[in-house]
């Protein structure tokens, strides 16, 4: 686990400039760094560098930018290639100087090219420079655990895991994308392939992104949909047949990373993924794990109780520790640094606090993600469902209220909140992306421009009928890697800590599709063949319960101690200043926010999740736009 940066230009690049890209990332590796910055053709200079977290062969055998034997390639990544034993033994021809996975790499490319990245099975982003073809890949895993942007201006390209190492990029211009600004306030995160910048993106998952002379090409060599579907047309097990190989397909992902040459724990929240995870772990090691888990005193969000529970029960080595409001608001002002652009999923302070727990005693921590998004874990995938069986009702009263008279009587917006979302659900690209009119209506005002899409418009092309399996391909592809692995990765990151994904193992993901729809959702129950793995290792009674998310009290803080901040990124002569917002209604509707309470979310009027998003927008905006 490591962060990369680096680039192929004709611009005449000093080693100490680099040297303070790749510093950028310090707390990504703290153990190691190397740079290195050598001639191409065509009047290119390529430039590579790394900070090392080192997990796998903690030699110097592991420094990177590292060289294939025969000098040919060059690569900096980070990640893991958990099968890297098994492809060593089919590459015993190349003569392997360290014990670590990233000269499998090397190794692999010369064998099979870049296709080799379809043997691979882990989390990566990768870099390599090809001296003979002179051409440089840029690759990112399957499902998008690592990060990986890249920069291009016509005939340059520069990369990075993190956006700082291109803003310290000399010459880099800090160009604001204002047409993902809307999207942003709405989704509270930017998704691949955008970035809050002009002419930045983001590798997609499953992309390889080549640069050769001066042109770019970009490929899908993994990609949801089309996998989704190959898988649908293979036979299906029966259940008993399919818990059991699902069941053995984990303990495998979960006995491959367990592969460390450090400490190594789990993350612990007492639901059923984390637990599961942590049994099978439980099951494979000689030792107890080390199981982390963070409570709060507000009963209403904690599930540390639980947790304790669990482990307990599993007898692993548990350490909790319990936070008050005052630990999580201090977290709030360092979002910006490790999160180096604008995101706002506020679970992201617990998951940091919990892998500053965790870091103290382990260097990688096993966690239960991709369990929700591949299993239909989300409550939102119940609302999908009833959504599905109203929708021709509801086709029938979008059409009804706007017969001329009653659409100019308004009689739709006073109809209940419920049946205008339903009424209302008209995009056959966003079916299973319900409601959001009031909140979206209210971003339009705040932001003059026009932008891309609030919702992703890309639902037909998952070809499937039913809501809750397209709704889970979409969040495959959009909030799993944009929103849920930022979020992880970032936090865990921040403590040099590495986090691992048993679930979101390819075996694991491709085997899901294979699936029917039923043994994931059966009569209201969600993760059906999840749970009842689960209930193989732990009792029911310590499992079954409503699911709770790590929760922040946005509205007592914003109304609160963060209210006089706040105020001051509204004022009206200051957004004029920054020129993004509509400076009057910005104003008056955070003042509004300001002055009224929470009405609830059926009402519509549930505007904490906007205003604190506006929030962190702006508090990235001081920090690499006004004070860098």
């Amino acid at each position: 686990m490591c962060g990369i940066c680096g680039f192929i230009s004709k611009k005449s690049i000093r080693s100490e400039q680099l040297k303070e890209m790749n510093d950028q990332m310090y707390h990504r590796g703290p153990n190691d760094s190397g740079e290195e910055i050598f001639e191409a053709s065509g009047g290119y200079l390529v430039g590579l560098a790394q900070r090392r977290l080192s997990i796998l062969d903690l030699s110097s055998l592991g420094h990177q930018p590292m060289h294939s034997a025969d000098d040919r390639l060059v690569i900096v990544y980070n990640g893991e290639i958990y099968n890297f034993l098994e492809l060593r033994e089919e590459l015993k021809e190349y003569p392997f100087r360290s014990k670590c996975d990233t000269e499998v790499i090397l190794a692999a490319y010369l064998k099979w090219g870049i296709s080799c990245v379809d043997r691979f099975r882990g989390m990566f982003a990768i870099a390599l420079y090809d001296k003979e073809t002179k051409e440089l890949f840029l690759v990112r895993d399957r499902i998008g655990k690592k990060p990986l942007y890249y920069w291009e201006d016509g005939a340059n390209l520069v990369f990075a895991s993190e956006l700082k190492p291109i803003m310290a990029y000399p010459g880099f211009p800090k160009n604001i994308r204002r047409d993902v600004i809307k999207r942003y306030l709405f989704q509270q995160c930017i998704n691949e392939p955008y970035s809050v910048f002009e002419d930045v993106y983001k590798v997609e998952p499953g992309q390889i992104v080549n640069f050769k002379s001066g042109q770019i090409r970009k490929w899908k060599y993994w990609d949801v949909a089309q996998t989704a579907k190959k898988k649908r047309e293979e036979k299906a097990p029966s259940y008993e047949e399919a818990k059991e190989e699902l069941k053995e397909l984990l303990k495998e992902a979960v006995e491959k990373r367990m592969i460390a040459d450090v400490p190594l724990g789990a993350f612990l929240s007492g639901g059923f993924d984390s637990s599961l995870v942590t049994a099978l772990a439980q099951e494979i090691s000689e030792t107890p794990v080390k199981t982390f888990s963070i409570g709060f005193h507000e009963k209403r969000y904690n599930e540390a109780e639980y947790a304790k529970q669990v482990a307990e029960y599993l007898g692993t080595e548990h350490t909790e520790l319990y936070i008050d409001e005052k630990e999580m608001f201090d977290m709030v002002e360092s979002i910006p640094r490790y999160y180096d652009e604008p995101f706002a999923d506020s679970s992201q302070i617990p998951s940091m606090l919990v892998s500053s727990l965790a870091s103290k005693e382990v260097s990688v921590v096993l966690t239960g993600d991709g369990g929700d998004e591949f299993f239909c874990g989300y409550n939102i995938y119940d609302y999908v469902a009833q959504a599905q069986k109203l929708d021709a009702l509801g086709g029938l009263t979008y059409g009804f209220c706007n017969l001329p008279f009653l659409k100019r009587a308004g009689i739709l917006e006073k109809l209940p909140f419920k049946v205008q979302v339903i009424a209302s659900n008209r995009n056959k690209e966003t079916k299973t992306q319900l409601g959001g009119g009031t909140y979206s209506n209210a971003i339009d005002r705040m932001l003059p421009e026009t932008g891309i899409p609030f919702k992703f418009e890309q639902e037909l092309k998952y070809e499937e009928k039913n809501w809750q399996e397209r709704r889970m391909l979409l969040d495959q592809e959009t909030y799993l890697p944009g929103d849920i692995l930022c979020k992880v990765d970032r936090a865990s990151m921040k403590y040099s800590l590495e986090s691992r994904c048993p679930i979101l193992d390819v075996n694991v993901m491709e085997y899901s599709y294979r699936l029917p729809h039923s043994y994931k959702y059966a009569k209201g129950v969600k993760k059906r063949i999840l749970k009842d793995i689960a209930y193989d290792y732990i009792p029911k009674e310590l499992l079954d319960r409503p699911k709770v998310g790590f929760g922040v009290p946005l509205d007592q803080w914003m109304r609160g101690p963060l209210k006089e901040q706040l105020s001051a990124m509204c004022d009206a002569a200051y957004l004029r200043k920054q020129g993004i917002f509509d400076a009057d209604y910005v104003n008056r509707f955070i003042a509004e926010y300001l002055r009224t309470g929470d009405k609830g979310p059926a009402s519509g009027n549930n505007f904490s999740k906007t205003a604190w998003s506006f929030f962190v927008f702006q508090q990235w905006y001081q920090e690499y736009m006004e004070r860098a």
